[in-house]
């Protein structure tokens, strides 16, 4: 069993956090934000050419996170493969070492920085856990027997803030029924609102651990509002980082008081540092998480 997957099963509470590859050949800056949080963090999404912003394939990332003795969880998309493209990324990735998944259908490319490009959504996440489900027992999507089945630890994403929760909550029931084992949500900052979605989500029993993008400005809070579905940081939050002398310090405290508020209601969280990940041992330290 994977730390993650162990972690999850113990009831403890998880801690996961993001490293996008890079645009390049250099893994170096990659690695050495990571390093740093070995034995703090469970273990490290890889995305997938993030924001459709074409980076080095994720698999390559996670491998040589594993090389350094950290536990990767590899994005998985539905934007620019196809059904059969994807089935054997998933066996490429199992052959490497790759146990850990997360599922998500994937940003436009139109939004990113080849807006020319053509979207595939060949299968969409439902239909990707699905397969996921098959190569698990030992076939293809199209019921092939394969010669040795990837053992994998699958997960999928959900929106807290979703304006329609009963629509929300249905997504995640029909995506638990494809095989998705724990969600990673999108970022949280109402703790009351979390609170009530999560008071409808525990009915399903699985692990839910709390998204958070670290609030760099006011500035860059506005921007997450206006811009991405789903989010609301709170005029509050905001006042308090226009206000702020030192925004990394306020940073940290906002995102240590924000886990310790909804620690209660979920399994673990899933913090995008987006740079910053040297500042996220305080954070975990503020909010009273002890290493491993």
């Amino acid at each position: 069993m994977n730390q993650l997957a162990s972690v999850l099963k113990s009831g403890k509470f998880a801690v996961t956090t993001e490293l996008n590859p890079p645009k390049g050949t250099n893994l170096g800056p990659m690695l050495r934000r990571a390093a740093p949080l070995k034995g703090l963090v469970d273990a490290f999404n890889v995305t997938d050419s993030a924001s459709s912003r074409m980076t080095m394939a994720p698999v390559a990332a996670a491998h040589m996170l594993l090389d350094e003795g950290l536990e990767p969880i590899l994005q998985i998309t539905c934007r620019d493969k196809n059904r059969i493209a994807i089935q054997a990324d998933l066996l490429g990735a199992s052959a490497l070492g790759i146990t850990n998944l997360l599922c998500m259908r994937g940003d436009n490319p139109q939004a990113g920085d080849h807006p020319d490009a053509t979207p595939v959504f060949d299968i969409e996440t439902i239909e990707l856990l699905e397969a996921i489900g098959s190569l698990r027992s030992g076939t293809d999507m199209m019921g092939a027997q394969l010669r040795g089945a990837p053992e994998l630890h699958v997960g999928a994403v959900c929106n807290p803030g979703s304006p329609d929760m009963e629509g929300e909550l249905k997504r995640m029931e029909e995506k638990i029924a494809a095989g998705a084992e724990f969600f990673q949500t999108q970022a949280v900052y109402d703790s009351k609102a979390f609170d009530a979605f999560m008071s409808e989500a525990k009915a399903f029993d699985i692990p839910v651990l709390a998204g958070m993008i670290l609030l760099k400005s006011g500035d860059m809070a506005r921007n997450l509002n206006a811009n991405l579905w789903g989010v609301s940081v709170p005029d509050g939050l905001i006042r308090e980082l226009d206000d702020a002398e030192d925004k990394g310090a306020k940073c940290i405290e906002i995102a240590a008081r924000t886990i310790n508020e909804i620690s209660s209601m979920c399994h673990g969280v899933h913090i995008m540092a987006i740079g910053w990940e040297s500042r996220i041992p305080k954070i975990l330290e503020g909010a009273g998480l002890s290493p491993g």
